[in-house]
């Protein structure tokens, strides 16, 4: 999926020369273009074609964005691609605002000035990552276009201040940038695409004694059972980890499935050991199924806020999370992750984000794989439950209240705990991981 993003990146960028390109077929257009006149004559507002030149800016800057997000993340590149997504956004920007006709008097008019620093910060952006990806990337041909373009832009501005063969200059300016983005094209398409971190799962495992594996909900991390690990370490052996992507572990390319989930509860057991396992929200599926399908190796259950929702529809969530994995590892999933989803971590749960985990596009990701994953879960679990008796081991449904939590503590014959707050729900959790359970 990796390399599909990264060929999709190069059809973009491809596009994207094309449209800054406009101007080539545009210059025949306007008999006052000539080589002593600059390009963006295009975009004056009492030019025939101005709306059609200034689109296509708008277009270009958008679809370098677009590019730039599909483009796979290499960690010392990001200021590199940071400044071509700002070339894209002041192109973009430029294309909005005409510029004021010639001959029109009086002062200049605000769009006339946007137009003119958006133009002014794009040339600049386009340079900056030009000169930090050839640097990084260390090929002869990206200097030889860095320097070249850079000596095109230094003579367009003098030779506009003599005022004579400005266009000219420009002419060779834009058309430099253009072989920049065919060139960013062409790597995309022949360079072998990065591989994303594997390795197995985070694990923290503290204490001895009896196992007591902690499995958290959507998006969650270890560090979020540490109040409940504190309460169970004096005699017991605390595992927490942390599902493929989400926390400390890397991602893995395949979407997460209930029989998935279960084998990874059964394998994180150590031994011929019989675990109590703590699951909260959809993780409480993955917990039952894993009761049902490994019964001798369960101790316990306790099933903290079970999941109700059944999550999207089958048929179209399926391929959409195929592509999960993938997408968390694009430089549009880590800029989403670095604006917003420390802000949704905490509007959620309440609960500040110390190891920065959720500031990183495979968590991201990884969390919106296992929403869509959901509903071909809840499919799953009716089939296990129709197949797999529970076992005979004592089960705590721990919930705020509601029908659904009742309803499935009466399908497991489970004790139903309502609590009214999280400190009455760590309390519980560590109140029915401490009572006698089945000996194994």
């Amino acid at each position: 999926m990796e390399r599909r993003l990264s060929l999709a990146a190069a059809c973009v960028f491809a596009v994207v020369a094309v449209l800054v390109s406009a101007w080539m077929p545009g210059q025949f257009t306007s008999q006052a273009l000539d080589l002593h006149r600059l390009v963006g004559q295009l975009t004056v507002a009492d030019q025939e074609w101005s709306a059609l030149f200034r689109a296509c800016d708008t277009v270009a800057g958008l679809a370098c964005m677009a590019g730039v997000a599909l483009v796979i993340r290499v960690r010392e590149e990001w200021q590199g691609w940071l400044a071509m997504a700002m070339f894209g956004l002041c192109t973009a920007v430029g294309g909005l605002f005409p510029l004021d006709c010639a001959g029109c008097g009086g002062p200049l008019s605000f769009a006339h000035r946007a137009h003119v620093a958006a133009g002014v910060a794009a040339n600049a952006a386009v340079l900056v990552a030009m000169v930090v990806l050839s640097a990084r990337w260390r090929s002869t041909f990206t200097w030889l276009l860095t320097t070249a373009t850079c000596a095109a832009t230094m003579a367009t501005h003098v030779a506009d201040a003599v005022g004579r063969y400005a266009g000219l200059a420009q002419r060779v300016q834009v058309t430099l940038v253009a072989v920049w983005l065919l060139y960013l094209a062409a790597r995309l398409l022949v360079e072998a695409t990065p591989s994303p971190d594997s390795g197995p799962v985070h694990v923290v495992d503290e204490g001895s004694g009896h196992v007591v594996l902690l499995s958290s909900g959507p998006a969650g991390a270890w560090y979020q059972w540490e109040a409940v690990a504190e309460g169970l370490r004096e005699g017991n052996r605390v595992l927490r980890f942390d599902r493929p992507g989400l926390g400390l572990s890397p991602a893995v390319p395949t979407p997460p499935t209930l029989y998935g989930e279960a084998a990874r509860l059964a394998a994180l057991v150590p031994g011929s050991e019989r675990a109590t396992v703590v699951a909260r929200s959809v993780a409480a599926w993955h917990a039952e199924a894993f009761a049902r399908l490994h019964p001798l190796r369960v101790a316990r259950l306790v099933l903290v806020d079970p999941a109700c929702e059944r999550g999207p529809n089958i048929a179209w969530a399926g391929g959409l999370r195929a592509w999960a994995p993938a997408l968390g590892a694009t430089w549009g999933a880590t800029a989403l992750a670095r604006t917003l989803g420390w802000l949704a971590h905490t509007l959620r749960t309440g609960l500040a984000d110390p190891h920065g985990v959720y500031r990183t596009g495979r968590v991201v990701a990884a969390a919106a794989g296992e929403w869509l994953a959901k509903g071909e879960m809840a499919a799953d679990l009716e089939e296990v439950r129709r197949e797999h008796p529970v076992p005979s081991v004592p089960v705590t449904v721990i919930s705020t209240g509601g029908q659904c939590a009742a309803r499935l503590a009466e399908c497991l014959g489970a004790r139903l705990v309502v609590v009214a707050g999280e400190a009455e729900r760590r309390a519980a959790v560590v109140e029915a991981c401490q009572e006698p359970r089945v000996p194994g």
